[in-house]
């Protein structure tokens, strides 16, 4: 079981549809049992709640799904928000028995709710079908905010062109309400042409910027951001323009008054190897979400997190210099299953890589590595040694950061059983850890010149 990090014995987390409010964040997720496998038993909205990501209430499935008969066998993704009247729930149902039958298989749903727990189901679909010459099994993920400038809802939702999953169709529509009940289809609300599929949309602002946030699934499987000055675009990319890599997925952000953070799930592997490719499903990690100087987005973890670790231990602070080799300090030689490792380090014009090496096993020499590239600016996730090639599919388990000799950077670990997160300077990276080889922290460097200060690790928290 984590002690951080949210996952419910016997489940694994789906999708989460976030909700904040005065200091509070509702947790709405999609629990799976996996018998037999992803998406073996049908299952509605669970929710939980907390304050700090540390301590959850756990009420249980609260947005109940249909039977085997009625359109929401599952109950897929959606989003949730609020009104003078209540709490308004707009998802997506799921049958898997309609399709063979030749039917619409997603519908998108609505419910209500005076306490965000127990909902009343709206007793007919939203007329808010799949339109003409958009696929019909690919109509999901509604997302619904006010538009105070036009005085009424927008609601986007993720579609496709045609029914060849292959094509690079994926785009956002769009709909609008006065009155929630009635809705105008408005057509394509973003077609970039790029994607198969978009999952999970959501629009916020934050200062001057709208953002869109989206997760997509065939080009790096990663949770995604677009920016504007108006809410209907033109869209524009960032250099980064990511949160997270591959493991990490269907992400959408809350706000509950102080703290907007993003909530997406780390996958499980296919027969709990690291060789082997992702499952469907897995654990809640959270990422706070911030606004830079620049008006791009970063993310760091969630402050009260680390304040539950305890017992903060100062470790030596290593300055190595090399030429055309590698140098390796040994910090901690036990984590524990359990840790948050911090240090601020800086580099030297010319040095090559530097890395973290952890759950090391002294005697075989055999870890988990996260590698900064330096002169491809990026930090990248495996196994070391990597042999017999390959010990870790990596794919997608990199990203893209900035890194300027003689300037310092401030790194985050945290490692709870079989995940770690990193985060550099507003940059995150996670990765699922199949192997627990030892239990050895260190820093490398390579070719060049690594020093390293106020560095400390904490194993243990407090709950």
């Amino acid at each position: 079981m984590y002690q951080l990090y949210y996952q419910p014995e016997g489940i694994w987390v789906g999708d989460i549809m976030p909700y904040g409010k005065e200091g509070q964040f509702y947790v709405y997720h999609q629990r799976d049992t996996r018998n037999p496998g992803p998406f073996g038993e049908p299952f509605g909205w669970a929710l939980a709640t907390t304050k700090d990501f540390v301590d959850y209430k756990d009420y249980g499935e609260s947005l109940m799904r249909g039977t085997d008969e009625e359109a929401d066998q599952f109950i897929y993704a959606g989003s949730v928000f609020e009104t003078e009247a209540g709490f308004h729930a707009f998802y997506t149902g799921y049958n898997r028995e309609f399709l063979k039958a030749g039917k619409t298989s997603q519908t998108l749903l609505h419910a209500t709710s005076k306490d965000g727990i127990t909902w009343e189901k709206s007793k007919e679909a939203l007329e808010i079908p799949p339109q003409e010459g958009y696929d019909k099994r690919n109509w999901r993920d509604p997302f619904v905010l006010w538009d105070e400038e036009r005085e009424e809802y927008l609601l986007i939702l993720g579609a496709r062109k045609g029914e060849d999953k292959r094509k690079q169709t994926g785009r956002l529509v769009h709909f609008t309400s006065k009155d929630l009940k009635k809705w105008e289809f408005k057509g394509d609300f973003w077609a970039p042409g790029i994607y198969t599929m978009f999952e999970m949309p959501e629009i916020f602002k934050m200062g001057d910027w709208w953002y869109l946030v989206f997760s997509e699934y065939s080009e790096g499987n990663k949770i995604h951001y677009r920016r504007s000055k108006n809410l209907y675009g033109p869209w524009e990319a960032p250099f980064d323009d990511a949160f997270d890599g591959r493991a990490y997925y269907a992400g959408r952000t809350a706000f509950d008054g102080e703290r907007r953070v993003l909530f997406g799930w780390v996958p499980t592997r296919i027969d709990n190897d690291d060789k082997n490719a992702y499952l469907w499903g897995g654990t809640f990690v959270p990422h706070e979400v911030f606004q830079k100087e620049d008006g791009t987005l970063g993310v760091k973890p969630v402050d009260q997190m680390m304040e539950a670790f305890d017992g903060w231990k100062d470790l030596f602070n290593p300055c190595m210099k090399t030429i055309d080799t590698k140098e390796e300090t040994l910090l901690c030689e036990d984590t524990g299953s359990i840790a948050a490792f911090k240090t601020t380090v800086k580099f030297e014009e010319g040095t090559k890589e530097f890395s973290i090496r952890f759950y090391k096993d002294e005697e075989t020499e055999v870890s988990y590595e996260y590698r900064f590239y330096v002169e491809e600016n990026k930090v990248v996730f495996n196994k070391c040694p990597n042999y017999p090639w390959y010990q870790c599919f990596n794919i997608g388990l990199e990203r893209p950061i900035k890194l300027e000799a003689d300037k310092e950077y401030e790194i985050c670990l945290i490692i709870d059983q079989d995940i770690s997160t990193l985060y550099i300077n507003g940059t995150a990276l996670n990765a699922r850890l199949c192997d627990h080889p030892g239990n050895g922290l260190a820093l490398t460097v390579t070719d060049g010149t690594l020093e390293a200060k106020n560095t400390k690790i904490a194993t243990k928290i407090n709950k």
